[in-house]
This record gives structure tokens, sequence and C-alpha cells, in this order.
């Protein structure tokens, strides 16, 4: 059995990896097809995670939410369910997902699209308020031709989006063939059997690291920035009892009338990659891995926000900050690396004839024993960057400059990683819209390392605020100079 359960499990792997690849490989869209904005999953019959693709972190740790919603429905063999409710197993609105039956349980596919409809082209606006500000919300909902034609009509480029949709359910068929196969190979109880052990080893798997844990109570605070140039609180506890761990984030801030909110699934998603980075990080990824990780936040707190709160901004670069809070928790017992950019630096451009949207990589911190990564896409983001001739071809985009914003990592005895020089000129009239975190706020060096430089934008030349959405003219260039990360280390006499 120990063989048949490797090859198994090798085999649930190798169909999300598969999903993943049908899925670029069809989209039309750059942020899907170039960015791999996407994430794809497999679940058990009883609506638990077994098999994930390694794609984007704040995706997969959210997926289990969207499953259980669609389940509420009880779907059909041959039924497609879509969603992106932020409120109903959602994250934010133009993260879409889709959810099947298979012979062996569910798969699931989630894709970031371009545009879904906002006030603003790319529904990422900076200064939604309400969610329906951020375009079509679409509760769990049987899809058919006629919703989907439906759902594309209000939505900009409708060729584009009708497209994407379409790669992911070609991701669903290719998933349902592959699972059919696999319980002919072996037999539908043996699948299932398989599926409750590759869960169970991957929590007795998380257990044991976070038995190696000190036992105990660690707290730590960060804030983000809102638009009006305020303040907002993220607070945890982070506690270790034995083999378990319990993540309180009460005495952060209410939800605010703003974009910075986000459901409680994205708080999860973040809490869950930080235990994972820091227990076992090759552990088989799978709903296992989550059950020892309890996660509460007061209701009705930005980050367990309530209808109708805008969450655009939330999927990003909260769950960002809630990262560096877990991280920075989890430093009070054990060694963890310098604060790294803590934001995505998200950038879409538009107007009625194209929608374009790009996050853009940064520094991340340094360690102990190395320095810190330059100009990289990691924690919830694991995207890629645009390639230019790509960007160019399908967009009225030149790109001016795309470089090392060399010098943006804080100074230590390991030094923090650069951040990023984009610089993107338009070559038509189209609207900008700018979300990004840490232009106040610098990332914090460790143990004595110098913090990393904050980001700044610009527009021609001129300041621009961190979350901003403005009009542009052809020929005008926006600028993004991403956070570089911190320091780790105190440097004495020079050295």
């Amino acid at each position: 059995m120990e063989l048949e359960l490797q090859l198994i499990g090798a085999s649930l792997r190798s169909i999300a990896d598969e999903m993943g690849a049908v899925l670029v490989r069809s989209a039309f869209s750059a942020n899907i097809k170039e960015r791999r904005d996407c994430s794809t999953a497999l679940f058990d019959p009883r609506g638990r995670m077994v098999a994930q693709a390694e794609h984007i972190p704040v995706h997969l740790g959210a997926m289990p939410d969207a499953v259980a919603a669609v389940r509420a429905h009880e779907p059909g063999p041959d039924d497609v369910y879509i969603l992106n409710d932020p409120f109903a197993g959602g994250t934010h609105l133009p993260d879409i997902t889709l959810v099947t039956r298979t012979g062996a349980g569910f798969a699931v596919t989630r894709a970031h699209h371009a545009d879904v409809g906002a006030v603003e082209p790319g529904s990422l606006p900076a200064g939604s308020r309400r969610l329906e500000e951020e375009g079509v919300v679409i509760p769990p909902t049987r899809l058919d031709g006629d919703v989907l034609d439906s759902l594309v009509s209000r939505m900009r480029n409708p060729d584009e989006r009708r497209g994407d949709l379409r790669a992911q359910l070609a991701a669903h068929r290719l998933a349902a063939g592959r699972a059919q196969e696999l319980c002919e190979r072996y037999g539908t109880a043996r699948i299932e059997a398989a599926m409750d052990e590759l869960h169970d080893y991957s929590e007795r798997r998380v257990r044991t690291a976070i038995a190696g844990l000190p036992d105990g109570r660690f707290e730590a605070a960060d804030a983000l920035e809102s638009i009006d140039g305020g303040e907002l609180a993220i607070h945890a506890v982070v506690t270790v009892t034995g083999d378990g761990l319990d993540i309180d984030f009460a005495g952060t801030a209410p939800q605010h009338e703003g974009n910075l909110n986000c459901p409680l699934a994205v708080a999860r998603s973040a809490c869950y990659f930080v235990v994972r980075c820091l227990t076992d990080p090759d552990v088989p990824a799978s709903g296992g891995a989550f059950a020892p990780v309890h996660v509460r936040a007061p209701e009705g707190c930005l980050i367990n926000a309530r209808p109708p709160a805008a969450v655009a901004a939330g999927n990003v670069e909260t769950s960002s900050r809630i990262v560096d809070v877990i991280f920075a928790a989890f430093g009070r017992a054990v060694e963890v690396p310098a604060q790294g950019q803590g934001t995505m630096n998200n950038l879409t451009l538009g107007n009625d004839a194209f929608t374009y949207y790009e996050t853009v990589g940064g520094g991340q911190g340094a360690c102990p024993n190395a320095d810190g990564p330059s100009g990289v896409h990691v924690a919830m983001s694991n995207t890629l960057s645009t390639p230019t001739e790509a960007l160019e071809l399908a967009y009225p985009v030149r790109v001016e400059r795309h470089e090392l914003r060399t010098g943006s990592g804080g100074h230590g005895l390991r030094r923090g990683g650069d951040g990023v020089v984009r610089e993107l000129r338009v070559l038509e009239p189209c609207r900008v819209s700018l979300v990004g975190e840490r232009r106040r706020r610098a990332p914090l060096g460790a143990r004595g390392g110098e913090p990393g430089t904050p980001g700044r934008n610009f527009v021609n030349g001129e300041p621009v605020a961190g979350k901003a959405t403005l009009d542009l003219q052809a020929g005008d260039v926006v600028r993004v100079e991403t956070p570089g990360g911190g320091g780790f280390g105190r440097v004495q006499n020079g050295r």
C-alpha cells in the first residue's frame, strides 16, 4: 500500500500541475498566459484539498471556502459552478473560480481576470468603497452558455474574458478525464482511501514540526497605509501549544470605508503560508497541512470584513501585511528573515478598448546566512513579470525601463534585496490605477539590520500617492519604484 499511496499521490499532483499547464497555455490575457496569475487544485469528495499545483499562495489557501460554498448547492456530475463573491467563497472580484465534480471529488481553478466590470478599467480601483464598485459580483452559480454570455457582456473586453473562462473550462475537462483514468486504474474506493491517508500524512508532518517550536504566546503588530493618509492596524497573537497553533487577530482595526478589507479566507491563506514556511516547507500540499492551525478574527474587523465592504486591495496588499505580522510574531521564538517589500505594487491600465494588470516585484528581506533576493515576486504573489515583447505586442504600452533599484535594500551583515524600477509609456489615452504599500512605512531590518527603502510612484516625473487612479494621455509615463528588503544583522566597525 505504501508504494501505491505514493503513486496515487504523485498522480493527483500531476493532474493539478497539468490543469495549470492547460490553463496557462490556453488563456488569452497576458495576466494569465504570461504572468501565470492562476491556481489549480483537487479536492476529495468531502471538500478537503488533497493536491495543488505550486501557484499563488493567496489563491490556494482560500480555495476550500469556495468548494464548501459550491458543495452546499449539491452540484451534479456534469455541473460547472462559477463564483467570485468574496463573502461566498471568493477572495476579490477579479479572481474568478470554477468548481466541478470529478470521479474522485472536485477540481478547482482560480484565475485573476484583467477586468470584471468595475467602475475603473482593470477592476482594481484605488478608491472603491463598496463591493459593487469593484465589478460584477458572482455568487456560486451554475455556469452554462447563457450565464457565460451574460457575465462577459458586463465586463470590458468580453472576448478576452470569454477566452480566459474557456481556458479554465479546458483545465476542468482535463481534470475530469485524468481523474476517471485514475479511478479506472485503482478503483474509486482505493483512491478515496489514499486521499484520506495523504491528508492525514500532511497533518502529521506539520504537527511534528510545530511540536519542535517553543511553546508560548508571541505577539506582533503592523499597519497598512490607507488612501486617506491614515493607518490601519493589524495585530496578531500566535499561541503555540504542543503540536497545534492558534492565531488570534483581536485588536485589528475595524473594516474601513476603503478597499483594504478582506474576508477571513484571505487571512487564513496568509497564515497558512507562513506556517508552511517555518515548519515543513516540503510537506505535500493538502488540507491536512492546515489542520493544526486555527485562525480567528473579530467579525467586522479589517481581515474578517462583512458585506458590502470593498475588498479589491485586501487580497493583494492586506494579505501581504498579514504575512509580515505573523512572521514578526514567530520572530519572538525562532529566527525569521527581515521584512521584504510587503506589497504587490499593483498597476492597472485601461480604457474601453483594452485592460492590462500587473504586479511588480521587489526586494526581499535578508536572512541570517544570505542576502535577500532582488526583484522577485514571492510571498502571497508568486507570479511572473510580463515579458516586454508580449506586453508591447498586445497592448498600446511601451516599456521604457525595467531594472533593479540599486541600493534600495537595507544594509546589514546581510543586505536586503533591491527593489525594481518599472517605467511604462502609454500610447493612447487611458486610466491608470496604482495600489501599493510600503510607501510611508519602510520594510524593517532584523537583528540590527537597516530598513529597506520605501517604494515611490511617479507620473511624468511628478510624485503620485501609493494608491491613486488617474487619467493618462498618449505619451504619459508611469514609473513605479518598488521597496527594497530589510537588512539582517548590525554592521560593526564597517564590517
